[in-house]
């Protein structure tokens, strides 16, 4: 089994570090921003979740350009684009007195929209078959951060309200913002060979491949944001859990998640094992939507199915990105990695605007069993996907022989 050489790992941590402080600025507002906003002047269902999902919009603006930017001036001044946008946005949300104003902000925010260029970089400083390892690591950094912001998230609100948690997420972003330059690598090859043609651009998306993946992440990331429209409240309201005390369940869910990780990780180095897995999840997932939805008053229940979702969240995490820098072609990845994360965060979008509709007309119920419905989209296309893939990667291995 191939280790990971000193300068990958080290690659592979400090990328993780610059992803998981910007993702930890988002994620922060996650566990208490259905509370606050719900005491807005302008609150309704829906303008809660348009305000915690409008981020993808700017995400989809800007996430393709900017994987495409970053093949041709390279990764890093790409990346130092998208965090400045994002910074900026942070102070826009943090001086907003409505919830109108702060998703202007947050859609500024996801205009920052450096995630596929910062995995795109994590795959060029890594070897082909250490990537599932380098996307790993990513993969429990992000975990780590979304657990550090749930327990943290409600104390610093208390302290600074949220405007003080939408400040801290730019000092985040320019915190990040220095630990690029300083501390990751830049690649021997700042730009790619050869600048990719729109066609061959429109050609990649249009792959069969790349299309199950990037429908993957949408869904994923819909049911996700869509959950965190829900969660706080039936936290607080149905489970009658204070808020200053969310963290005392986060804490054991995200370590059972962070050890399934551990344990899963090596199964992780063929296309077809991570396929396996990323069927696997899905059904896991919609399983554990219907839990929240029926676990009642029964926060013991309620535990065992946020332990089972966010350990499947967090495998897809590592799981899908690595498919796409393994598929999607050297001079385009760049471009597809944009393209995963523009269907990312547009999932997000849907996810939080849907999720406000449920639970305007339906309650926080209604918002885990509508997710749990979209999983019957989601799963026909992985499964189908799935053996296309296998199929295909069959087809050249033969040629090849």
């Amino acid at each position: 089994m191939s280790k990971l050489s000193s300068l990958e790992l080290r690659s592979a941590l400090t990328l993780a570090c610059v992803i998981s402080l910007r993702l930890f600025g988002l994620f922060l507002i996650m566990p208490v921003f259905s509370l606050y906003a719900k005491a807005m002047p302008d609150a309704t269902g829906f303008m809660i979740g348009l305000a915690l999902g409008v981020y993808g919009i700017g995400q989809v603006l800007l996430q393709i350009p900017l994987g495409l930017l970053s093949d041709r001036i390279g990764r890093k001044p790409a990346i130092t684009i998208g965090l400045v946008l994002f910074a900026i946005g942070g102070l826009i949300a943090a001086m907003s007195h409505t919830l109108a104003g702060i998703a202007v902000g947050r859609a500024v925010q996801g205009m920052g929209a450096v995630a596929g260029a910062g995995i795109a970089l994590a795959a060029d400083l890594t070897a082909e078959e250490n990537r599932s390892k380098a996307m790993g690591i990513i993969g429990v950094s992000i975990g780590l951060a979304f657990l550090l912001a749930l327990i943290l998230g409600p104390p610093l609100e208390a302290v600074a309200g949220l405007p003080g948690l939408f400040g801290a997420t730019s000092i985040l972003a320019l915190a990040s913002l220095a630990l690029l330059w300083l501390i990751v690598p830049t690649p021997a090859h700042a730009r790619a060979p050869a600048a990719a043609g729109l066609g061959q651009v429109l050609a990649m998306l249009r792959d069969g491949r790349m299309l199950v993946l990037n429908g993957s992440v949408f869904f994923l990331h819909a049911l996700l944001t869509a959950s965190f429209v829900g969660l706080p409240l039936l936290l607080a309201d149905t489970l009658h859990l204070p808020v200053n005390r969310h963290w005392e369940l986060y804490l054991p869910v995200m370590t059972v998640a962070a050890f399934v990780m551990g344990a899963t990780m090596h199964h992780m180095r063929e296309v077809a094992q991570s396929l396996r897995i990323v069927t696997v999840c899905v059904v896991v997932i919609g399983l554990a939507l219907l839990g929240f939805a029926l676990s009642g008053r029964h926060l013991a229940a309620f535990g065992v199915a946020a332990a089972v979702f966010f350990s499947a969240f967090n495998l897809l995490e590592a799981a899908l990105p690595s498919l796409v820098s393994r598929l999607a072609p050297e001079q385009l990845r760049g471009a597809a990695m944009g393209a995963y994360s523009t269907s990312q965060f547009i999932g997000a979008f849907v996810g939080g605007a849907l999720g406000g509709i449920a639970l305007g007309r339906l309650g926080p119920n209604g918002v885990f069993v509508c997710a749990a419905a979209l999983t019957l989209l989601w799963l026909p296309l992985v499964v189908s996907g799935a053996r296309r893939i296998t199929r295909r990667a069959a087809t050249t291995q033969a040629r090849l022989a």
